[in-house]
Formats: structure tokens, sequence, C-alpha cells
């Protein structure tokens, strides 16, 4: 019993990682899609742009639930 509550301590930040992942991932392909597509059609730039970031805030949203999710369910 004394090695578990050892690595409880650590438990929440072992979470925010593996829930880290994701998001980094997503944002990578988002911001290299986004320059590629600029690269392709600069005409459309400003559309892109916008939908790049709109992916972005919803990307990052995941991280954010991601950091709170351990600490709610390791009470």
């Amino acid at each position: 019993m004394s090695a578990l509550a050892e690595v409880s301590g650590s438990v929440a930040s072992i979470g925010y990682g593996l829930a880290a992942i994701g998001p980094g991932i997503g944002v990578g392909l988002i911001f290299g899609n986004g320059v590629q597509a600029m690269a392709r059609q600069p005409e459309a730039a400003g559309l892109i742009r916008s939908n790049m970031f709109i992916g972005f805030a919803l990307t990052e949203a995941l991280a954010l639930i991601g950091i709170v999710m351990p600490f709610v369910y390791g009470q």
C-alpha cells in the first residue's frame, strides 16, 4: 500500500502528459497544413488563416480539459 501512496502524487502529471500528446499533434497538423494551403492558394490566405485559428482554439480546449480532468478525478 505504501508504494501506491508514493506514486499517487505524480499520477495527475502523468495524466496531463498523456492528454497533451493529442492536442500537440493536432496543433502541428493544423498549422503545417494551413501554411501549405496558404502557399498553394495565396488569394485565400485570409479565410485559411481564420479557419486555422478556429481549429487551433478548439484543439487547445482539449488540452485545457486534459489538464483539469486528472485533478477532478484524482480527489
